[in-house]
């Protein structure tokens, strides 16, 4: 601030205010416990997010040309391939998404991400 400061009289205010907020234990405590965070990098959070996430775009690639192929040559080995790359793409995509709900929740409750029993 380029001003002089608080005049006598707001230090007293802001003084009531900071007793008052002592007071309440639960914002104490958060407050106590606050850490500061990174920002998130982009939609995955963590590098390991990121490795998963860009594994699940691999296997969805790969699926998907597995299909196509199946589909063409009609060929058991194939279509037994794909659908183990399927499964596999399932569920690296049910880790992601059970993944991004617990850092959402967690968000959403007031709880940094960080800080999650979830994050592994």
């Amino acid at each position: 601030m380029d001003g002089a400061g608080l005049s006598e009289p707001e230090r007293v205010i802001l003084a009531e205010i900071e007793r008052e907020l002592r007071t309440d234990e639960a914002l104490d405590r958060r407050l106590r416990t606050m850490r500061p965070t990174a920002p998130v990098g982009g939609a995955f959070g963590s590098f390991r997010g990121f490795r998963l996430a860009t594994l699940t775009s691999l296997l969805s690639a790969v699926a998907v040309m597995l299909f196509v192929m199946a589909a063409v040559s009609s060929t058991p080995a194939l279509l037994w391939v794909f659908a183990g790359v399927w499964v596999l793409t399932a569920v690296c995509l049910l880790q992601l998404a059970c993944r991004w709900g617990a850092r959402r929740l967690t968000t959403r409750r007031g709880v940094p991400a960080e800080t999650s029993a979830h994050e592994s």
